[in-house]
């Protein structure tokens, strides 16, 4: 959803108009914006997963301060992931300082203070949530800040922010909305205790979160045709019998599952004009389907269309 953007509003405005917008959605803080020759511009976008927001912020370079004095103007304590699609951007707290690209996170507490930003034309993606939601230790999570690059966790919960983001319109008003937030959040757990936890919480947080953390190993890797239970058991170290056993106890038929993610991911590439070139055989291999017939097959019977059908209706 559209909060705001300045490409609307005169320059002289653009900036004070961005400084309230986000004062309003995420809390007390100061903003610095780099000087540029064609002026200030913000485009900030924002959708609710429930207790979960998640933010787009696309424009000019900036820098966002969050200090102690913000933090008593807020009555919540959020935690908040930022990931840096477009640009490179920099964070600093307490003394450590990062580079936060496409394929990193950064982990902010608000209550602790933070500094973000980044030069030239950059898009950030950040989610926050309240800090009690996590059900985590406050020294915890700031323990983890300068850790996150260790954990084989980053690369599951960038992922997932990365598919949130890309359909967020339909995802955050549709039913699903909370579960995604559980998820979410579930994920941002397990990120937390495997840098910061010792022995006792880790192993309590992984083994509740485990279940979480297969699905979205197995989202990461749907494209992949040798993408099996006994592959998803052998990464997470478990054997095949305790994998469905998770599975039975949360309610997940595994292979459908992976199917139903693999027919909506090629029935979204069916209709993306940046798929347009590509024959439907090849968009089907590139989800994992290696046999045409069976994906024909599923597919009308998930959608009610084949996927000629599907692609020629859509256009």
């Amino acid at each position: 959803m559209l909060i705001l953007d300045t490409a609307d509003l005169p320059v002289s405005e653009r900036a004070e108009a961005y400084h309230a917008a986000a004062s309003g959605e995420t809390g007390s803080c100061s903003i610095e914006q780099e000087p540029s020759g064609t002026g200030v511009w913000k485009r900030l976008e924002a959708w609710r997963f429930g207790p979960l927001t998640l933010f787009a912020t696309h424009g000019s370079g900036m820098t966002i301060r969050r200090t102690a004095r913000n933090a008593r103007f807020d009555s919540m304590n959020t935690v908040s992931i930022i990931t840096q699609s477009q640009g490179r951007g920099a964070f600093t707290w307490n003394g450590h300082q990062q580079h936060v690209g496409p394929d990193t996170l950064a982990l902010a507490q608000k209550s602790a203070g933070y500094a973000y930003g980044w030069s030239g034309t950059g898009l950030s993606l950040a989610f926050m949530v309240d800090a009690d939601r996590l059900d985590l230790p406050e020294h915890l999570v700031r323990a983890a800040i300068p850790f996150l690059r260790h954990s084989r966790i980053s690369a599951l919960l960038l992922q997932h922010i990365r598919a949130l983001h890309r359909d967020a319109d339909q995802l955050s008003t549709g039913p699903a909305g909370d579960h995604l937030a559980a998820a979410t959040m579930e994920l941002t757990r397990a990120l937390i205790a495997s840098v910061s936890a010792h022995g006792p919480v880790r192993r309590a947080v992984a083994e509740d979160t485990l279940l979480v953390r297969i699905l979205a190993y197995v989202r990461a890797h749907l494209t992949d045709p040798g993408l099996t239970p006994h592959r998803i058991a052998s990464v997470h170290n478990i054997s095949l019998r305790t994998l469905y056993r998770l599975c039975e106890e949360g309610e997940v038929s595994l292979e459908q599952w992976i199917i139903r993610q693999r027919l909506d991911g090629s029935r979204r590439a069916l209709t993306s004009p940046e798929h347009a070139h590509r024959t439907i055989g090849a968009i089907a291999r590139s989800w994992g389907f290696s046999s045409p017939v069976f994906f024909s097959r599923r597919f009308r019977q998930a959608y009610g269309l084949s996927p000629v059908e599907w692609r020629r209706h859509h256009r």
